[in-house]
């Protein structure tokens, strides 16, 4: 596991499955979090490719299974993410076949949503089952 997913795998809590299949967590990022090196010096900012792996990172500690992704077939951003802001995720997904599946995000800030995406995932063992 790289630092980078360990750092944002710890910055997560509250992570829910509500009855409908939706996961949701919670993500705090510290001023030391990696991904705000160089990103930007004096105003940082979650870097695109941070906010994608946190919904990652959420599979991966919910199923307790490896999760690579494979496609991001929908990104938009509309706010940026700095230092110490909570944010909630929210995502669905739709299984493919056994080993993959099409994940939906969508990211609040302060209640207002700052980002979505679509993500094709794949499960890197024996499949979805807990």
């Amino acid at each position: 596991m790289s630092e980078l997913v360990r750092q944002i795998q710890q910055c997560m809590s509250d992570l829910s499955e509500a009855g409908d299949g939706k996961l949701t967590a919670r993500f705090l990022f510290p001023p030391d979090f990696i991904g705000f090196r160089g990103h930007f010096p004096g105003r940082p900012v979650l870097p695109a490719v941070c906010e994608i792996q946190a919904s990652v990172a959420m599979l991966e500690t919910w199923k307790r299974r490896e999760v690579r992704l494979k496609e991001i077939t929908l990104a938009k951003f509309s706010a940026p993410v700095t230092c110490d802001e909570e944010v909630v995720y929210s995502c669905s997904f739709t299984m493919e076949n056994s080993h993959s599946a099409l994940v939906k995000a969508n990211v609040a800030k302060a209640g207002k949503r700052i980002a979505k995406f679509t993500l094709k995932v794949a499960f890197l063992d024996e499949g979805w089952g807990r």
